[in-house]
């Protein structure tokens, strides 16, 4: 999440999972062609934000019990592997920034024009202050990859016709979570709702998509919320204002002079 699959395949590649065996006995095993379909939609949500490489602005707010922020940020992405991402607003955080090369994650602070990279224990730690962690933006499974998906539920609804998922990872997947449920709509395959169970079957966290517009020629959502369940009131959203995929960038610009020059 799996924050696109390309902004969170930009910046945040959350979805991964882990189910323990305890969870597994509780779901039928499902058939062979049912295994198949089920990865054919994966597939296409997997690569929903994709693209050779993309450019996107967006806004992030965030709630939690102690303080509220909003930032207006510019992203970049390239393969799997390349990503920058700068505050532009508000102007007393302007100019922060996060680089992803390859597995390595740097923070660049223009306050103190520090450059910082992330070691491994650093790594859970807040991204931006947000609900995501750092772990997040440099995480780069694929459901289709890791996981067995058993359909569970097909039909209608809250008046939507939607296909749910249970998402099992196969036993070499390097995972994190326990457990995945994921919800798309049946006619779009775009997603709804992805929930996140840690590793004794308990919800942790929810992934809400909304406002589906056409970006960069495809339709999208827009909106994506993750809610930690044990605090229903915090929140982090991202807004999408502009995604472009498949641009024109050189691979200097994910370096770390580009991390710490302001545009």
């Amino acid at each position: 999440m799996r924050l696109s699959r390309q902004l969170l395949g930009t910046i945040f590649c959350l979805l991964t999972v882990f189910i323990p065996s305890h969870i597994n006995a509780a779901i039928e095993p499902p058939s062979a062609e049912s295994v198949e379909r089920a990865r054919e939609i994966l597939r296409s949500i997997d690569d929903l934000w994709r693209g050779d490489s993309s450019y996107a602005i967006f806004s992030m707010h965030v709630k939690t019990e102690h303080y509220q922020r909003s930032m207006q940020m510019e992203a970049w992405s390239k393969g799997k592997d390349k990503s920058l991402v700068k505050i532009l607003k508000p102007l007393k955080e302007k100019g922060t920034a996060s680089l992803k090369s390859g597995k390595h994650l740097y923070s660049y602070l223009p306050r103190t024009d520090r450059t910082i990279r992330l070691t491994s224990g650093m790594m859970m730690g807040s991204w931006m202050g947000s609900h995501f962690t750092n772990d997040d933006l440099v995480d780069e499974s694929r459901m289709e990859e890791d996981y067995t998906p058993a359909v569970t539920f097909e039909g209608v609804r809250d008046g939507n016709d939607i296909i749910e998922f249970a998402l099992i990872p196969k036993e070499d997947a390097a995972v994190v979570w326990g457990k995945i449920i994921l919800t798309v709509f049946a006619k779009s395959l775009l997603p709804i709702e992805e929930i996140f169970y840690d590793e004794d079957g308990i919800e942790t966290r929810r992934m809400s998509f909304s406002d589906y517009k056409v970006m960069s020629g495809r339709e999208l959502p827009a909106v994506m919320r993750v809610t930690p369940t044990d605090k229903p009131d915090e929140y982090t959203e991202i807004i999408y204002e502009t995604l472009e995929l498949n641009v024109d960038l050189k691979d200097s610009l994910f370096s770390i002079n580009s991390l710490k020059r302001r545009r």
